[in-house]
């Protein structure tokens, strides 16, 4: 993948993510459908799509965003080690 970022496929981010204290809310016409409280009271939101081919760089950077779960590449890549 581009920029750096590991090829990943849905299935096995959403598993990450709720190592990460992420909780299902539900399916979406993409995916499932996940968010996650802040301790400032935010909450953020992410849909994630379920395919079990790795996403395409733009999805994941998406997904990655401050906007929706606020990891980062980096942040993946700290998940990612945990296993």
């Amino acid at each position: 993948m581009s920029a750096g970022l590991p090829a990943i496929s849905g299935p096995e981010l959403i598993k990450l993510l709720k190592k990460d204290g992420w909780q299902e809310r539900g399916r979406a016409t993409h995916g499932l459908s996940l968010t996650k409280n802040l301790p400032n009271g935010r909450t953020l939101t992410t849909v994630v799509p379920t395919k079990s081919r790795s996403l395409p760089a733009g999805t994941l950077r998406a997904i990655l965003s401050p906007k929706q779960t606020g990891l980062g590449r980096e942040g993946l890549q700290e998940l990612l080690n945990r296993d």
